[in-house]
């Protein structure tokens, strides 16, 4: 689990550590996730202490990326790893080592696929944006995209057809956003690119199971430093070792504006091995609990229908669904988020299905006490409701407006 802070602070307070202030930024509490646009995680201890030991001293970076190689071989069960930016850039990588392989002037020569297989086939339902879209992603390397089938059904066949002489990968991607039904499993995917002769990479950026895409098949996987193993912000590719060195070589090229530091190294380094140390079970027992409190503290609340449900990618984490009634509550769910994140302290939320009528509440980043502040600002924002003169109905498309224009206005 992310780091708690040392000396815990009281109900609505910011950490005894809180910088936030001093930078001029809002106290926020996150209930959405591990988000990047809210600073992912908290980092964790270990990683903290890493970070601190390696800024004071000059290392050779290649030496310390075969340290982290062997880290990353081993809770991967992997052949080998390395670490770059982000996982976004992980993925860019693993395209453009699918397509050079170890061949430096070819390496050079990117985004410039010359004769070089470049296509890379994705279902259509994967084709998702993580603040950027995944094919992005894909094309930074100089590759083209291949989509497969359509939104809501992909067929083997259709993935099949779409493999040719030219495709140098196929992209498989496991996010909330993607699409949770008609898609090719990740064993069936294998199965059809690598008779093909065609290796698999995978996005796996928010994903628990770390050895388990590898054991599935999977050539290369890219996972994210700063979510769920609670690093710095870093990148972790994982794989055959052929194809990692092949993206690590990608450092001489387009990863040139991909590299990592060695606070980077070291942080994802440490992560990742005091998360094979966590004691999971005592996590999740806590993270429960949140939830459970703060479905019992909305219970009885009109229009306010709170379950605990499952991640939708099979992460053994749980979060707690709001639906909101706008007739009943007076507000709507999109509207209730906004109050919140406006509010003292600011409660972030995951919003991404908020159209729906519901958003979640995420526990995996409290500090201590923090559950009492979200369970405080979630009565205050619907009891308000209850009683304003008029019931609260902006229009989604307003609220799509204010967003894109308060980011079209940045940095005023």
């Amino acid at each position: 689990m992310p780091a708690q802070v040392d000396a815990p602070a009281p109900p609505g307070a910011a950490p005894v550590s809180d910088i936030r202030a001093a930078l001029g930024l809002r106290p926020i509490v996150n209930v959405s996730g591990t988000m990047t646009a809210l600073g992912a995680s908290i980092v964790v201890p270990e990683a903290m202490v890493a970070i601190s030991a390696v800024l004071g001293e000059f290392v050779e970076i290649d030496d310390l990326q075969r340290r982290a190689s062997t880290v990353i071989a081993r809770a991967c069960g992997a052949e080998a790893g390395f670490v770059t930016a982000s996982c976004s850039a992980g993925i860019t990588l693993s395209v453009a080592a699918a397509m050079t392989g170890a061949d430096l002037a070819a390496i050079e020569r990117l985004p410039d696929t010359g004769a070089l297989r470049n296509e890379v086939p994705i279902q259509i339902g994967h084709m998702v944006g993580y603040g950027a879209p995944v094919e992005q992603a894909v094309r930074l390397a100089g590759a083209r995209v291949v989509p497969v089938g359509q939104a809501t059904e992909v067929h083997g066949y259709q993935l099949a057809g779409a493999i040719g002489l030219h495709t140098a990968a196929v992209l498989y991607v496991v996010s909330h956003h993607a699409v949770e039904y008609g898609q090719l499993t990740l064993e069936e995917v294998v199965e059809i690119a690598h008779a093909a002769g065609r290796p698999v990479l995978v996005d796996a950026a928010s994903e628990y199971d770390i050895p388990g895409f590898l054991a599935r098949g999977a050539d290369l996987v890219a996972f994210s430093a700063h979510k769920f193993l609670g690093g710095p912000t870093a990148g972790i590719v994982a794989g055959r070792k052929s194809l990692v060195r092949a993206a690590f070589l990608q450092n001489r090229g387009i990863g040139r504006g991909m590299k990592v530091g060695k606070e980077g190294i070291a942080g994802a380094m440490a992560a990742l091995e005091a998360w094979q140390r966590r004691d999971h079970a005592a996590v999740r027992a806590r993270r429960r609990a949140a939830l459970e409190s703060w479905r019992n503290a909305l219970a009885d609340r009109p229009g306010i229908r709170a379950e605990i449900v499952p991640d939708p990618t099979g992460n053994p984490l749980e979060r707690l669904r709001l639906a909101v009634d706008p007739a009943a509550a007076r507000i709507t769910a999109w509207d209730l988020a906004d109050a919140l994140a406006q509010g003292a302290p600011p409660v972030i939320v995951r919003d991404h299905e908020v159209e729906l009528g519901w958003f979640q509440l995420d526990p995996c980043n409290l500090h201590p006490d923090e559950e009492r502040v979200v369970a405080r600002r979630l009565a205050e924002e619907i009891e308000r409701a209850r009683t304003a003169a008029a019931p609260l109905a902006t229009p989604l498309s307003e609220r799509r407006r204010r967003r894109v224009a308060a980011l079209l206005a940045w940095p005023d």
